[in-house]
């Protein structure tokens, strides 16, 4: 018996690799728990672009991600599209320069509500996205209905700890920083896939989430503090959706949100041993990317520690 403690993206992705490597699990999150930092995700399955500041390793083993989340809930696979303002057009240059997998396109070839907004973007064809409430909520239906049990209470089996900031007292390195994103609803705007508004000082994304939805996020702020989401956030990115398409000022604001992602120094999830157990942590903004790749990595350790015992 594998006990998976935690609810958020990298517990149910561990559970769900366990489970589909024929494992034994069950799932350990009280009542009381915080909710997980992952609700609050944009849901961009996007190595590519994430290679802007991210080592290669988060782009080589990030596209994994695409096909395992497709093959167990729905995925669009529409592509991002990156822009900047004409006056950031130095943005969009550097942002090329530390990418690859994308092609220069006329923006409103894609998205036609951009209008003549934006005179080039890139297009990064192969990535996708996922709306993660329903993602999760999925992924957490499909195990119980494989008769994994989710339950308060001591863990039985061999413990895998998947609760973020909550394990800070196992995990000495581990930190928050600080994401803040809104949801707004407009039907004046539609856009079929991520859009990326680069700006030197608040580059944000808005992403579609279906009947006039738009997830707009989010900041990266070096702080341990949680509570609300700050003036100056709501102000800056309400402004980035505007300055994508002026319909945004209209939005209804139906939904913010802060929360604070647990990141390792190098901000590069990982998969430690600890003991007889493991954590999968540190999630930092590539927990959608790198979660079932850690649990999938988790797997194959236990598979090859059973072969080898017997």
């Amino acid at each position: 018996m594998i006990s998976i403690l935690g609810s958020g993206v990298a517990g149910l992705c561990a559970a769900t690799a366990l489970m589909d490597a024929g494992g034994e699990v069950e799932v350990i999150c009280p009542d009381t728990a915080p909710a997980p930092a992952s609700r609050l995700a944009g849901g961009m399955l996007a190595p590519f672009c994430e290679g802007e500041s991210a080592p290669d390793l988060i782009v080589t083993r990030g596209q994994v991600a695409i096909d395992w989340w497709a093959a167990h809930v729905e995925v669009i696979r529409h592509g991002t599209l990156v822009v900047a303002p004409p006056r950031d057009a130095q943005e969009l240059n550097r942002f090329a320069r530390a990418t690859r997998a994308h092609r220069w396109v006329t923006p409103n070839a894609l998205e036609p509500d951009l209008e003549d907004r934006f005179a080039r973007g890139l297009y990064f064809e192969s990535e996708a996205h996922l709306d993660p409430h329903a993602a999760l909520t999925a992924l957490k239906h499909r195990l119980l209905a494989q008769a994994v049990v989710f339950r308060d209470g001591a863990p039985q089996g061999r413990i895998v700890d998947c609760r973020g900031m909550s394990a800070t007292e196992t995990l000495p390195d581990l930190r928050g920083v600080r994401g803040e994103m809104l949801e707004v609803y407009t039907p004046e705007v539609t856009l079929s896939r991520p859009v990326r508004l680069l700006h030197p000082r608040f580059p944000c994304y808005i992403v579609p989430r279906g009947n006039g939805r738009f997830m707009i996020g989010a900041t990266m702020v070096e702080s341990s503090r949680s509570g609300p989401i700050t003036a100056r956030a709501a102000m800056e990115l309400l402004s980035a959706a505007y300055s994508l398409h002026p319909a945004f000022a209209e939005a209804e604001i139906i939904m913010t949100g802060a929360d604070l992602r647990p990141s390792f120094p190098d901000n590069i999830p990982a998969l430690r041993r600890n003991g007889t157990g493991f954590h999968i942590n540190g999630m930092y903004r590539h927990g959608f990317l790198m979660a079932p790749v850690l649990g999938m990595d988790l797997a194959g350790l236990l598979t090859q520690e059973n072969a080898d015992a017997h």
